[in-house]
């Protein structure tokens, strides 16, 4: 039987390791936390997600945390609408997208591996490509390595050597929160050099999200973060007031430059490893569960690896791409600039937003 060692217990190292089980693989998940919790926040499953998830079965579980009827677009920070989704087309053209929090899809993922497969509290201190793996309860060894372990990744260093993350000017803060009166209306706020998202959950809790323009690993507080927010239009003000110090995630925003190859050797780098893009167009999870499926299906094959990289590469580049330019647009913080961007999102019909979108969300397995 196949071995293969998945560093790295998130979305994507969980979607490989039982993607490659489902090809008759034993894998091992190598994870240095010692625990997976419910810390965290929500993340967007779009339509080409939904079918990798149904490529290693668990596509209806997911689809059962779906809402139906709520509505999404953009907004200025008078509360007025500058860009409208057509949900009814959007579904019939490429199905429901589905939000959940991220503890909820690991916990799906983690329930389909067989028993014993991942281990926590495992630091990994490198990886070679013949296949070794050197970590804190050891050494392990096996006929692939799946790098899937982040934007500051070991494994990938065996690969492409040191790879410096690019800071993209941004900051985000996340939380998911309770709000006793909660919105009708839920999607993106756009303001100067700064905006502010929400959406429902299955469980009737809200995950929000506030992106404002920084410099790298400057200093902030929950605090100077409602403060910053305060004069924007409800129920902005009152997400942030119920948000937990605790539980509240900040990250300063990050894309990785081109790779030359996501493999070598026994290796091959998956999801943020390979390809950490920007946030904006909600499919950094979703590309590393494309990955998944894509590596486990030619991984077994002569030249499998080699036919991953040239299959992956170029479509996630495409899509960091993207994401990085609707990042531009979304922090423009000049006013002649931020005004006819708005204008040009109010006049940009709801078939052209979907029109571009295809080369994302049609992708098939």
């Amino acid at each position: 039987m196949a071995t293969a060692i998945v560093v790295g217990g998130g979305i994507g190292g969980m979607a490989a390791a039982l993607a490659l089980h489902g090809r008759g693989w034993s894998v091992e998940v190598l994870e240095q936390a010692p625990e997976i919790t419910e810390v965290g926040a929500g993340i967007s499953l779009w339509s080409n997600a939904l079918r990798a998830l149904d490529a290693i079965g668990v596509g209806d579980r997911v689809r059962g945390q779906a809402i139906d009827g709520t509505s999404a677009g953009i907004r200025d920070t008078r509360g007025r609408w500058l860009s409208r989704a057509d949900l009814a087309a959007l579904r019939e053209r490429f199905g429901t997208p589905v939000i959940l929090h991220r503890a909820v899809l690991l916990d799906i993922l983690r329930s389909a591996l067989p028993a014993g497969a991942l281990r926590t509290g495992i630091s990994v201190r490198e990886a070679r490509t013949d296949g070794t793996v050197v970590h804190s309860a050891g050494t392990s060894t096996a006929d692939l390595v799946v790098g899937a372990d982040g934007l500051r990744s070991v494994v990938r260093r065996a690969v492409c050597g040191a790879v410096e993350p690019r800071y993209a000017g941004y900051t985000a803060w996340r939380a998911v929160v309770d709000l006793a009166d909660p919105p009708a209306n839920f999607g993106e706020t756009w303001g100067r050099g700064a905006r502010f998202g929400i959406a429902p959950l299955k469980d009737g809790r809200l995950y929000c999200f506030a992106v404002y323009n920084a410099a790298e690993h400057a200093p902030g507080s929950l605090d100077e973060v409602r403060a910053r927010f305060a004069g924007w239009p409800a129920p902005i003000p009152a997400l942030l007031a119920a948000a937990d110090p605790d539980t509240v995630l900040h990250n300063d925003i990050y894309e990785l430059p081109a790779l030359p190859t996501f493999t070598a050797g026994r290796i091959a780098l998956l999801g943020d490893a390979a390809h950490a893009m920007t946030p904006n167009l909600g499919q950094g999870g979703c590309q590393a569960l494309e990955d998944a499926v894509v590596l486990a299906r030619y991984a077994a094959d002569p030249g499998g690896l080699a036919r991953y990289d040239r299959e992956r590469r170029p479509r996630t580049r495409m899509i960091t791409r993207r994401s990085a330019q609707v990042g531009v647009l979304g922090q423009l913080s000049a006013a002649p600039l931020v005004a006819l961007r708005n204008t040009v999102l109010r006049l940009t019909p709801a078939s052209a937003q979907l029109r571009s979108m295809a080369p994302v969300l049609d992708w098939t397995c």
